[in-house]
């Protein structure tokens, strides 16, 4: 999946590629592991791994084949040899500097390149979601909205933040998440007010909201949304901020398409928040791209030089928060079309009062 753009990327039969970070081996492979090498060479990619994930990797890895890995200086020195390759580029900003300088010395005397261009062309090929990549993010989406269909009826005055929290996590779990996207954030009352709080002891009470934001990973792949709810008797200042955060994340949304700086879908949101006078409790951008990792580009904020492109998947998430009062976020993910776009989230944003 998209090593044949890498191998686009390569010059030379004498140059070759090493991906080494875990999210850029599974995307490129298919194959999840902690361990491993992902080596490509004008005509051929190559991947390395230990004998705990060889026999899985044999079977499984697409788009390249599988070899075992005992020492990465014998046996991809000695295949970086037999291929007469005198250059490797390396990932820049995916590894840490002790990994970098370790591949550095370990083919020696073959030069290798942390790349900012590899990088780049890497970032490029993941931003764009094919049928495929698309299908398994509405999976993963599917998941986690079957979980708030289902903490709906958990909610009530008495349980706690953590609660909440564990059993949106269990639901999403044991009903085909491989993972979580996240750590589960479930703030009720004043901490609502609080983006990314951590669910604790908090006790849900009469009159609260609650903002819950998560997401399960199918397949590699992450969804994210946000919900705020209300339980039992709200102020009407609780349904005004409500009901500005949703034109705002429907003013985003409708301007979203091709050809569009994510700049300018930030600014939609953010516009509406403004003359509603909340510009100064809306402190985050409005959203970012989501695939095989929860945070990709593209980014929707203010100074983003990104410009939306067909196969973005990009979330719209405005909010106010009120310090030591309340705050509400509503997220969906959107997948950019040929026509617009089209809204991954199907649960409704109409405020629900439990």
């Amino acid at each position: 999946m998209g090593i044949n753009k890498l191998q686009d990327f390569l010059k030379s039969p004498h140059e070759a590629i090493i991906i080494s970070s875990e999210e850029n081996r599974r995307y490129f492979t298919g194959f999840p592991s902690t361990h491993g090498y992902l080596v490509v060479t004008k005509d051929e990619a190559v991947f390395f791994t230990d004998s705990r994930y060889i026999e899985a990797a044999q079977k499984t890895v697409k788009n390249c084949k599988a070899m075992l890995l005992k020492k990465v200086s014998e046996e991809i020195k000695a295949y970086i040899k037999d291929k007469k390759i005198v250059k490797i580029y390396s990932e820049r900003e995916h590894i840490t500097v002790s990994v970098s300088d370790y591949l550095k010395t370990a083919f020696l005397p073959c030069k290798v390149t942390p790349s900012k261009k590899l990088e780049a062309e890497i970032t490029r090929i993941r931003r764009i979601k094919n049928e495929e990549q698309k299908e398994k993010i509405l999976t993963a989406q599917k998941i986690a909205e079957d979980a708030f269909q289902h903490i709906l009826t958990f909610i009530k005055p008495g349980v706690t933040e953590k609660q909440i929290a564990l059993e949106l996590d269990f639901y999403m779990l044991s009903h085909g998440a491989e993972a979580l996207s996240f750590e589960t954030i479930a703030v009720a009352g004043k901490k609502s007010s609080m983006p990314h709080g951590v669910p604790d002891e908090n006790v849900v009470k009469d009159g609260d909201f609650i903002t819950m934001d998560f997401g399960a990973v199918y397949d590699g792949y992450h969804s994210d949304m946000t919900r705020t709810v209300a339980v039992g008797n709200i102020t009407d200042e609780q349904k005004k901020i409500y009901e500005i955060v949703l034109k705002a994340q429907k003013s985003a949304l409708a301007v979203l398409k091709k050809g569009l700086p994510c700049s300018e879908a930030d600014l939609a949101a953010r516009s509406v928040i403004d003359e509603a006078g909340y510009g100064e409790y809306f402190g985050h951008s409005t959203g970012h791209g989501v695939g095989v990792e929860i945070h990709e580009a593209p980014t929707l904020a203010p100074k983003s030089k990104d410009i939306l492109e067909v196969g973005d998947v990009v979330t719209v998430e405005p909010g106010i928060y009120i310090p030591d009062k309340f705050g509400v976020r509503i997220e969906d993910m959107a997948i950019i079309t040929e026509n617009g776009y089209e809204n991954l989230t199907t649960t409704p944003k109409e405020l629900i009062i439990l």
